[in-house]
């Protein structure tokens, strides 16, 4: 996951940048508006976390002209302003947490996850897993040589988060988290027969087991 990371406080950036890098993630930090806004022109970003008080543009000014231009990119904006009106300001423009300082990494880490698995969930589309297997998750079916074979809504949230992370291992806390919500409990005899169902379709090596750590789509 990339995070564009708009903050002035260099301290702090380095803090959390840091932090979320031993998490998994993949940091691009920015220390002004504008910076930030060429980074966005010429790069793809699963997050922004911006804060609004920094220079050149601030962070109000730079996620209302992503919007204006079409940008969809989740934003948190992560900052000492909390009135009412401030608050109000940001989700109008098209944010989608509000987090205010001082913060715990912590929290702002369970922010990041709910945010993205909020979005990966709402995200539809067709995905052409290979040239001959087709997979659409609006419908929770897989195209296999035109032929259709229906998928249950895990096993689809499942295909679609391996192919997401292709040929890097998703450990099994983060298939746990994203399959399951916080009043659910997670089974791995479960996720095993969901793995199992979906290599019947894509094929059984397409789906790699790595020994006590996860699941790579190769």
């Amino acid at each position: 996951m990339k995070i564009l990371y708009l903050e002035d406080d260099i301290n702090l950036s380095n803090t959390v940048c840091e932090f979320l890098e031993e998490e998994g993630f993949e940091i691009d930090p920015s220390y002004d508006g504008e910076e930030a806004l060429n980074k966005l022109y010429h790069k793809n970003y699963d997050l922004l976390l911006l804060d609004v008080t920094v220079p050149n543009m601030n962070g109000f000014e730079l996620l209302q002209n992503l919007r204006e231009s079409g940008i969809k990119t989740p934003a948190i904006f992560i900052t000492s302003l909390s009135t009412i009106d401030d608050l109000s300001k940001g989700y109008e423009i098209g944010a989608d947490d509000y987090l205010k300082k001082p913060f715990i990494l912590k929290e702002l880490l369970f922010r990041i996850k709910a945010l993205l698995k909020r979005e990966y969930k709402m995200t539809t589309d067709e995905i052409e897993l290979f040239p001959n297997i087709i997979f659409n998750d609006s419908k929770n079916i897989i195209f296999v040589n035109k032929e259709a074979y229906e998928i249950s809504q895990k096993e689809a949230d499942l295909l679609k988060l391996l192919y997401k992370n292709r040929s890097s291992c998703v450990n099994f806390e983060e298939i746990f988290e994203t399959l399951w919500s916080f009043s659910e409990t997670h089974s791995d005899q479960s996720l095993r027969t969901y793995i199992k169902n979906l290599r019947k379709v894509i094929g059984k090596d397409m789906i790699v087991s790595v020994k006590k750590k996860g699941y790579v789509f190769v």
